[in-house]
């Protein structure tokens, strides 16, 4: 048997806006955005991915009640969110803090690799992670 997770769903306020981030800002690919209103009016399926990546993707999905309104950039309830693995971490900082990435912690080497912290559009935590040092 195998077994794999396909999607996360991730909170946002508005597709457009999350889309224009997550593409531009950290450099995912955009690999569906399909129109759903025909049946619920003003909802679109909306998939994103880090480049690279083949089995799990984002699907941006807004926010439609109050609950799930408040629950926007607070998915976790404050602690880091995500984890986005790169195998080349300099590379990523540096293209990720030239286009606007919000950055709570610096990058510091621990022994799993070399991680820092950053706030998405939304306030969702998320740790960028390179390898960890060989000796």
């Amino acid at each position: 048997m195998r077994q794999y997770l396909a999607a996360v769903a991730l909170l946002v306020s508005d597709y457009d806006e999350a889309i224009a981030y997550y593409t531009s800002t950290l450099g995912f690919e955009l690999i569906e955005d399909t129109d759903l209103s025909a049946t619920q009016p003003g909802k679109r399926w909306v998939r994103v991915r880090p480049r690279g990546a083949t089995e799990t993707c984002f699907l941006l999905a807004r926010a439609a009640s109050s609950k799930q309104i408040a629950a926007v950039g607070n998915q976790s309830g404050g602690r880091v969110f995500l984890f986005l693995s790169t195998d080349d971490f300099e590379r990523d900082y540096a293209q990720m803090s030239d286009a606007g990435v919000k950055w709570v912690r610096p990058p510091t080497v621990e022994a799993y690799g070399t991680v820092a912290v950053f706030e998405d559009l939304y306030g969702n935590y998320w740790d960028l992670i390179g390898p960890a040092p060989t000796t």
